[in-house]
């Protein structure tokens, strides 16, 4: 039997590193959400879910397009679109070409909805991630996180050239 390999063990810049990162994970979604909910009402899944629908042709996706853009399983993202349904903002139908697939649709008040709160989102968002970066830190950030996503998952959304 071969003795098992030594691990490899982080660093300490690459724990230094690490744990800022993890921070930042921890930290930014909690920063998001409290933002969205003061303002808006929402969490910032909700959020999500308006703003993909928001982005697509005439305004739908598929159930299964949408929880591929926020991440999530389909049970949790049926489970928020009945409540952005009963809000008045989502309506869901079958797809005509193929019975066997649901389609959601932002609404028109929906869309007023996202129209109303996307603002003050894109300031928080800027606040929290932007201004403190220059633009050469903005432009590493954002090519830091796609090696980071590629190795995640390949066909994410964002490494889309159309994403």
């Amino acid at each position: 039997m071969e003795p098992a390999s030594e691990p490899r063990w982080l660093s300490a810049d690459e724990r230094e590193v690490w744990l800022t990162l993890v921070g930042v994970m921890m930290k930014l979604p909690g920063a998001l959400d409290a933002q969205l909910q003061r303002d808006a009402g929402l969490s910032h899944f909700e959020y999500m879910v308006l703003a993909g629908l928001s982005e697509a042709p005439e305004r739908t996706r598929r159930m299964s397009d949408l929880a591929g853009f926020t991440e999530s399983g389909l049970p949790r993202l049926s489970q928020v679109v009945s409540r952005l349904e009963k809000r008045g903002w989502v309506r869901r139908s079958t797809d005509p070409t193929d019975g066997r697939i649901t389609l959601a649709t932002l609404t028109e008040e929906g869309w007023a909805k996202i129209v109303d709160i996307a603002p003050g989102h894109v300031e928080a968002v800027r606040a929290l991630v932007f201004d403190p970066l220059t633009k050469a830190q903005s432009r590493q950030l954002g090519s830091i996180g796609k090696r980071i996503l590629s190795v995640l998952d390949p066909d994410d959304y964002c490494l889309r050239s159309d994403g």
